[in-house]
């Protein structure tokens, strides 16, 4: 899992079993959302749409949670063994994002 900069972005190698774990994920959120959208074209219920916009909200959360964890294991546990503190940081000012 090599991390490498280019143009000022930071890019990740994932493990194929990430990669598939996160694509399948989106891909379910992705799913939902055109559910939704249908919904909305076919007059559903309020209630019912905003049911289904909950489900999404819990999906993207669970992905956040996925992807953060592996972030943690991965990442930042490299960047503290090279002795680069700022990633700390730099996890901090995105957690407090998350939190907003």
């Amino acid at each position: 899992m090599e991390e490498r900069e280019c143009c000022a972005h930071k890019t990740k190698d994932r493990t194929q079993e990430e990669y598939t774990s996160l694509i399948h994920r989106l891909n379910r959120i992705e799913g939902q959302v055109r559910g939704i959208r249908g919904m909305v074209e076919k007059d559903a219920y309020c209630t019912d749409i905003l049911m289904q916009v909950a489900a999404v909200n819990a999906a993207l959360n669970a992905f956040n949670k996925e992807l953060l964890a592996q972030h943690i294991r991965t990442c930042v546990v490299q960047d503290i063994r090279a002795g680069k503190d700022e990633t700390i940081d730099d996890l901090v000012s995105t957690l407090q994002k998350l939190m907003k």
